[in-house]
């Protein structure tokens, strides 16, 4: 069997933990991609606290650090018995989106990965505008993991609306299929049957550059919901990763405003990467 190559050239992968079963899908993955890429891993814990209540409760505070503490020390633990450089970090606001953009631009990250769901502060992460900020404000990539899920990651879905922002996620693929063959499957959505004729003109023109390049490529068009198309689309074809733009056109213009990116975060069985336009 092939060893995994790493998917994507990264250095500093931000992962987003809060100790939950639930968020042990991020670690999972986030340990496997430092593992194959040769990352740092950042392991952040946010410890949430609501305006005018701290220091109401020192007691339980100190103890949440302890536990937090613990916590990201196992994972350091593991993270060396890995080979894999690791920093803990742990830290405190009442606004969760804004801590996590935060410590991805100040420590520069390449990736901010996450798990789908939480305890605490992490809970909201995929509940309206929480996600929506962190994925609209983050300074790099956002990579959602459901659960463990193995390198390599072989057949790839990629969603394009044809402009910019999903022309980057296109880009990441095709990226991805230069280094590890990926087989990739692209897709375009039409909300109704007068937009299938835009809808065509994007996988014709995915088609001819991966010609061009030499990529194998299959496409579809569906009419439906954008969010809808995608989820049944990846589990039709059991892709192993869905890669998404930020922002979009048309229906695609609602991907980042609340139950769409919700639905497809929530709903797909794969992880789903949110390239962002720089």
């Amino acid at each position: 069997m092939t060893a995994p190559v790493c998917p994507l050239p990264l250095e500093r992968l931000l992962v987003c933990t809060d100790g939950s079963p639930a968020s042990q899908g991020a670690v999972a993955g986030a340990l496997d991609l430092a593992r194959v890429c040769g990352s740092q891993l950042f392991f952040l814990q946010i410890l949430e606290y609501q305006t005018g209540l701290t220091g109401l409760a020192p007691e339980a505070e100190l103890e949440w650090d302890r536990e937090a503490a613990a916590y990201l020390e196992e994972l350091q633990s593991e993270a060396e018995r890995l080979g894999i450089r690791s920093e803990a970090l742990i830290r405190r606001g009442a606004q969760v989106y804004a801590v996590i953009v935060e410590e991805a631009r100040h420590l520069k990250a390449d990736l901010i990965v996450m798990g789908r769901h939480g305890k605490r502060g992490l809970t909201k992460l995929l509940v309206g505008s929480v996600t929506e900020r962190v994925i609209g404000l983050s300074p790099v990539s956002v990579l959602v993991f459901p659960q463990e899920w193995p390198l390599p990651w072989e057949r790839v879905l990629v969603a394009s609306d044809g402009s910019p922002y999903s022309q980057v996620a296109w880009e990441a693929a095709l990226e991805q299929a230069r280094r590890l063959g990926t087989r990739l499957l692209g897709l375009s959505v039409a909300r109704e049957e007068g937009e299938l004729p835009g809808a065509e003109a994007v996988v014709g023109s995915m088609l001819s550059e991966a010609n061009r390049q030499g990529i194998p490529l299959e496409v579809r068009v569906s009419v439906g919901a954008p969010d809808d198309v995608i989820v049944r689309t990846a589990w039709a074809t059991q892709a192993d990763l869905i890669i998404l733009g930020s922002h979009g056109l048309t229906g695609w213009k609602r991907l980042l405003m609340g139950s769409t990116t919700a639905r497809v975060l929530g709903s797909a069985r794969c992880p789903v990467l949110v390239v962002k336009r720089e």
